[in-house]
């Protein structure tokens, strides 16, 4: 079951002040809608994520789509954003319908969701209404207002990818969710357990909330790592995933490549899983010449199994020859793309060891990486 995540990031949030709309505005040191990302990003079942933005922040909309992530601008109102999200998706499958700013929205939630629509064709998270209500105007109170059956309605709503599409294409006018839009078809939805930390940013105070959530619940580890290849015969280099012409090659059982093995040790590192010779033993035939993007995606792949999202990688290779630097931007687009990052979280440099030890005397290349990882 194909399950992908829907992030709706097009709305101006002018209540919530600030000079930026909402989404881009800074909370415990991300943007609300990094932090929304990852939460979906982190879950070992969402396979794939599309987000939708206003048209005028389509300049921002680069990172995103080298790190994975399909874009479209959004509608006229939010029923409209949701159908151009909608036209990213396959055919078939399951969607995550998810508010950019509810950006704690925590794992549990998410897995409620996704359990449900193994047994209904659309499912969302509600909280009880505990609060006795009132009805008001004028700043005084006219009546009141049973709660019993009542819920605080929050995203992500899940669907049947053909169901919503259909339901969607049929509804006419704004809608204030995508249960409505589903009920207006006659579509069922199941209701799963809600979280009070599933917040939705709207006004200014709630970025203070959202921050003492987000850094309640964090859990940042780091990892390095480093490796060694020695040159041998060969035309062509591989580092950061690129292939850089050479008068000489890297000799090591896969493809040599120092900086993803290393980057990859990083991530187990953080991990505390051991190193890339644990999981794919040079003792073993299969990994003989093998492309080391499989290792890397491996290692990125243990991190959203554990639950943390990859926040930053940097990654110094040293050497005298080849030079890195005219080749850096690609290999940080390269390493970005196989993490489901940003760009500018992917750092890639060099140095040079002064013409000192091994690298010196040009007989290999060294490298050192560090990784950050942070618990969604």
């Amino acid at each position: 079951m194909t399950i992908c995540a829907l992030i709706v990031a097009a709305g101006r949030g002018t209540r919530a002040g600030g000079d930026l709309p909402k989404q881009w505005q800074r909370v415990a040191g991300r943007s609300v809608l990094a932090h929304t990302i990852a939460a979906f990003r982190a879950h070992p079942a969402v396979d794939t994520i599309a987000l939708v933005l206003h048209p005028d922040d389509l300049d921002k909309a680069a990172p995103f789509r080298e790190a994975g992530i399909a874009v479209a601008a959004g509608g006229s109102d939010r029923a409209a954003s949701v159908r151009a999200g909608l036209a990213l998706l396959p055919e078939r499958g399951k969607v995550l319908i998810h508010d950019a700013a509810r950006c704690c929205v925590p794992r549990q939630v998410i897995s409620e969701v996704i359990a449900a629509l193994e047994h209904h064709a659309a499912a969302a998270p509600g909280l009880p209404v505990t609060d006795a209500l009132w009805q008001g105007s004028a700043q005084r109170v006219t009546g009141t207002q049973d709660r019993e059956g009542l819920f605080a309605a929050q995203t992500p709503q899940g669907f049947d990818l053909p169901v919503i599409r259909a339901a969607h294409a049929a509804y006419d006018g704004p809608a204030a969710d995508d249960v409505a839009v589903a009920r207006a078809a006659g579509i069922v939805v199941a209701i799963t357990p809600g979280d009070a930390d599933n917040m939705k940013i709207t006004t200014p105070g709630d970025f203070a909330r959202a921050a003492r959530i987000l850094e309640g619940r964090m859990d940042i580890r780091t990892g390095n790592g480093f490796d060694v290849h020695a040159f041998g015969p060969g035309d062509h280099v591989t580092l950061c995933g690129l292939r850089i012409p050479h008068d000489q090659g890297l000799v090591g059982h896969s493809d040599a490549d120092v900086g993803m093995h290393t980057v990859t040790d990083a991530i187990y590192g953080a991990l505390a899983m051991g190193d890339i010779g644990q999981h794919f033993p040079p003792s073993d035939p299969q990994w003989k010449g093998a492309a080391s993007e499989v290792f890397l995606r491996h290692a990125a792949g243990l991190a959203a199994q554990a639950g943390f999202a990859i926040t930053h990688v940097d990654c110094t290779l040293i050497c005298e020859q080849p030079k890195i630097g005219p080749h850096a931007p690609e290999m940080r687009r390269v390493m970005a793309g196989l993490l489901g990052l940003e760009v500018e979280r992917v750092s890639v440099k060099a140095t040079t060891s002064e013409r000192l030890g091994f690298t010196g005397r040009g007989e290999g290349i060294a490298c050192m990486a560090t990784a950050t990882l942070v618990k969604s």
